[in-house]
């Protein structure tokens, strides 16, 4: 499967929250439901790079794949850019690590001059917001559902990048 189809799941999330979102008119429901959207989009995310990762590994050897899938079956929310590349690209050799560190900078800075906005930032947001509702059933209240939403549009950009980098 695609890594990309894993965003079919919160991409649908969104196209239903966007006609609730037009009725609601209490702030404490629209704060569950960017909630939920932030959890939504971190578990996505999560999906999509363990794809990415088992994917790589099952082409490289059909034995690494097993361990890889074995290995990533419990990455939990341990994605931030840091760990991504310090802790698992770093795991397939320093060769991805410098990939996936120029491919994010060349992403990063075509993105600010299109779109004003930083790729890595949103990202980070999402996860940040996530593990605040998900820990605390709080999101944080400069968090609207519009920025949760928008923020994990370009959030996608960093898994973009992460399966340009896993390419033999």
């Amino acid at each position: 499967m695609p890594y990309t189809d894993h965003f079919k799941l919160t991409d649908d999330l969104i196209q239903h929250l966007d006609i609730v979102f037009g009725a609601l008119n209490d702030p404490f429901i629209e704060s569950r439901y960017t909630g939920f959207l932030a959890v939504s989009a971190v578990t996505v995310y999560e999906l999509a790079i363990k794809t990415i990762f088992n994917e790589f590994a099952e082409k490289k050897h059909k034995v690494f794949g097993t361990f890889s899938n074995a290995h990533f079956e419990k990455l939990n929310g341990r994605i931030m850019i840091g760990s991504l590349k310090g802790e698992h690209v770093k795991r397939f050799g320093d060769k991805y690590v410098a990939r996936f560190k120029k491919k994010l900078d060349v992403r990063e800075r075509a993105f600010l001059k299109a779109h004003g906005a930083s790729v890595r930032t949103s990202y980070g947001n999402v996860i940040t917001w996530r593990h605040a509702f998900a820990h605390t059933g709080v999101i944080p209240a400069t968090a609207t559902y519009l920025e949760v939403k928008t923020a994990y549009q370009h959030g996608k950009e960093i898994i973009h990048c992460l399966a340009e980098s896993m390419r033999h």
